[in-house]
């Protein structure tokens, strides 16, 4: 139970918070702030500060305006801190992360009374490598195996070594601390990519940089943080290293997940595998072929030499391991169906032919054994760094530690896949999606790719976070679908140990925004007949003269409509994908401020995550109801497996996702509690249907006109 010094002091912050800033409470803040100190606070503890029972999961929708960091914020901390654990904010993308880390989070600092110490948490990739950096500098070239030929394919040009001496001399006289992020102008990607590395390539604390490393050194500061900014990629590759590699482990942690609707896909894609097989062959032989060099060093020991040799060996036998697979591929794409542009065919029921089955089974056979010899390379690399055990050069055995280290990375990743597909599909539940698909890989080149997925989240968040983590709570403003937290229950698997709040919004919807519905002669569900009508309609539904967003469920009726309205209307039009999200909207704000009309046509990504106040939005369209285009196979294979159990995957999944997505298109009109404006929905069914209905009834509660 939460202690009545823990409760002063949160209601002591926000109290000298909001009079630091002749602010007025809200009640959906309060009911937040309410709402996670009652979760947090009444975590049990044994005396080694551990958590010893559930009920340490919080879940809150609460929509914008509401003040949610402020509230996680001020509940949390003094709680963490009673607690001595460490508190984890991830967001989903780098705007907010960055909103929380250099305004939200300084301000409650100055405002609330509470001390605590903050820090940043990034990848290695945002950090410049000192020693991939001193090796280009110094024009030495330890042998090394291509395992990013894209970073490693000719030598830098001038411009690039005027660059490279730049960081160095930067570095030197502490101007910048290594950075990618703090470097002065935008750097290219090709260019970073040589000088920076990942966890697979870093030697870690045997590297004769590390006391300089910018990485390590940010990893101490973060240690030594109560509180630490991340973002949901972060928090899950941690996890995939097994927990406490990047971040502290999850038993010291508190997270808090912003922007929480976007965690169960993360956690799909991040846990998903694919292969090409045009790819990883020419990678194969590229490795085979760098190790020659490597093996002509005169002065190599004989035991290493020999573990060389044998890599060498079953770098090919895996190679000639993949010959049989090309036809069986070739054959399988001869029953693929067009899917978003490419050729596709999945395995239903995530069962695989057993003839790829077979395969299957003997390549995990040999990739386990290339990554078993990877690994065991690593340990001798790293005795010899260690304890003396080799005669090379020093920096060779960290060049050859990363480079070895990387390929079992990358081999670990293939094996995963195999592995996937070596399964017995009957024994698991829910199923694997599994699938084939041609893809364009560059340069007028087709490669045929497996690809293998989780199609829900559920089991590897509670494996991998619920179950371990002292303490979570996710919260974002579309968590909800249809009323009920049911939907994103099952994607996030919070059946137990959760507790649920929604907190009301600071808006007056009704008087602040109207719901328009207007008669329309045609259904949706005609796509020539709704693209005609909206054609007609729109000159006489948007003020020329305001700011407007209209958002279309695919780019076909997009830029259909775009040709079809009048010219005095599509002057005014700023269509997606002819310029720059970024440009579109500056442009848009612009036209306004100089007062003129801007009507903005948008996708999904401008459906979320958009802010656009007072005069840049006062009219929201929605073309049509936002149910997903059912071609993507983790979600076919979702509804499939839900047909199987006899559910109903279009009221389970279907309506619900159309649902939140309507919210969040909704949520573009109202950003600010003097916003005012109109929302219009072009799609009958809205009205006609009982999805649609039941859609209706669980928007935010705006004035409705229906015609």
């Amino acid at each position: 139970m939460l202690s009545d010094a823990l409760k002063q002091q949160i209601q002591g912050a926000y109290r000298q918070f909001l009079d630091s800033k002749s602010l007025r409470p809200r009640l959906g803040q309060r009911l937040m702030i309410a709402h996670i100190a009652r979760v947090l606070g009444g975590i049990k503890r044994n005396q080694d500060h551990k958590r010893s029972g559930g009920d340490h999961l919080g879940v809150v929708e609460a929509g914008t305006g509401t003040g949610k960091t402020l509230a996680y914020a001020l509940a949390a901390i003094p709680i963490a801190r009673e607690c001595d654990k460490t508190l984890v904010i991830a967001t989903a993308t780098v705007a907010l992360q960055e909103q929380i880390l250099q305004r939200d989070l300084p301000d409650i600092l100055q405002h609330s009374g509470l001390s605590f110490t903050l820090s940043l948490s990034k990848g290695r990739r945002r950090y410049l490598c000192l020693s991939k950096l001193d090796q280009i500098l110094s024009g030495g070239d330890a042998a090394t195996l291509p395992l990013y030929p894209d970073e490693r394919s000719a030598a830098p040009d001038n411009s690039a070594l005027a660059l490279y001496t730049r960081f160095a001399d930067t570095l030197a006289s502490g101007q910048w601390d290594g950075d990618r992020d703090n470097w002065d102008s935008v750097l290219p990607e090709e260019q970073w990519q040589r000088v920076t590395t990942d966890h697979a390539q870093c030697s870690g604390r045997r590297c004769s940089h590390v006391k300089q490393c910018s990485f390590f050194k940010a990893r101490e500061s973060m240690a030594q943080a109560e509180v630490v900014v991340a973002n949901h990629d972060l928090v899950l590759a941690d996890l995939a290293l097994g927990g406490g590699a990047i971040l502290p482990p999850p038993e010291e942690c508190i997270y808090i997940f912003d922007e929480a609707h976007h965690l169960p896909d993360k956690v799909i894609n991040h846990f998903s595998a694919n292969f090409r097989l045009g790819a990883s062959e020419r990678w194969l032989e590229q490795a085979e072929r760098s190790i020659a060099p490597i093996l002509a060093i005169p002065a190599m020991q004989k035991s290493l030499r020999g573990q060389f040799d044998s890599l060498l060996n079953l770098l090919v036998a895996v190679r000639e391991a993949l010959n049989p697979l090309r036809p069986i591929l070739v054959e399988l794409l001869e029953e693929a169906v067009e899917r978003q542009g490419n050729k596709q065919l999945r395995f239903e029921e995530g069962r695989v032919p057993e003839r790829l089955a077979e395969r299957a089974r003997e390549l995990r056979v040999a990739f386990a054994a290339l990554v078993q010899h990877c690994e065991a390379m690593s340990d001798t690399l790293q005795d010899g760094l260690d304890k003396g055990t080799l005669e090379q050069r020093r920096d060779e055995l960290e060049q050859w530690l990363g480079d070895v280290s990387a390929m079992r990375f990358r081999c670990q990743n293939m094996l995963a896949l195999w592995q996937s597909y070596a399964s017995d599909s009957r024994t698991e539940k829910p199923p694997i999606a599994r699938w084939l698909t041609l893809v364009d890989a560059g340069q007028g080149l087709r490669d045929m790719e497996l690809n293998s997925s989780p199609i829900l989240a559920a089991k590897t968040l509670q494996s991998s976070l619920w179950s371990r983590c002292y303490g979570a709570v996710l919260t974002s403003a579309t968590l909800t679908a249809l009323g009920s937290f049911k939907r994103f229950s099952m994607r996030a698997g919070l059946y137990e140990d959760a507790s649920f709040e929604v907190v009301p919004s600071p808006f007056n919807h009704a008087d602040a925004g109207q719901l328009h519905v207007p008669a329309m002669n045609c259904d949706a569900g005609d796509a020539q007949a709704h693209t005609d009508a909206l054609i007609e309609m729109l000159p006489q539904l948007l003020d020329k003269a305001a700011g407007s967003l209209v958002l279309f469920a695919s780019r076909k009726q997009l830029n259909a409509v775009y040709e079809g309205v009048p010219l005095s209307l599509r002057s005014l039009i700023l269509a997606q994908g002819e310029l720059p999200k970024h440009d579109i909207l500056r442009q848009h704000r612009e036209r306004l401020d100089a007062g003129k009309g801007s009507v903005i046509f948008g996708l999904a990504s401008f459906a979320e995550g958009v802010d656009l106040p007072g005069k840049y939005c006062s009219h929201v369209v929605i073309a049509k109801i936002p149910f997903a285009v059912p071609e993507d196979p983790v979600e076919e294979a979702l509804a499939e497996w839900i047909s199987a159990n006899n559910g109903n995957p279009f009221m389970e999944i279907t309506v619900p996702d159309a649902a939140v997505r309507l919210i969040q298109a909704s949520g573009r009109l109202l950003r600010s509690e003097s916003d005012r404006g109109k929302i219009s929905i072009l799609d009958r069914r809205i009205v006609t249907r009982k999805y649609g209905r039941k859609m209706l009834d669980s928007m935010p509660p705006y004035q409705q006109v229906i015609e």
